[in-house]
């Protein structure tokens, strides 16, 4: 299964955060599923609603990356 990119810089690794600022890495797949880059990572505990772009400033929900190249 494919790895959506960010929207602004189409890097394909993104973090969550908990509410101790902690942070797990973490790729979204098409079925806008957050998957931990290390199996044995945990996602309790996190927030899911927000991603955090590991290559840029960009954040926001999983449902707004793209699959594809930069549409103009």
């Amino acid at each position: 299964m494919r790895n959506l990119q960010c929207p602004q810089c189409e890097v394909q690794r993104f973090q969550v955060k908990n509410q101790l600022n902690e942070c797990v890495v973490v790729t979204v797949n098409e079925r806008c599923e957050i998957v931990p880059v290390h199996a044995a990572d945990s996602l309790t505990g996190f927030d899911l609603t927000v991603i955090y772009c590991l290559g840029c400033s960009w954040h926001g929900s999983p449902k707004s990356l793209r699959g594809g190249k930069h549409s103009k």
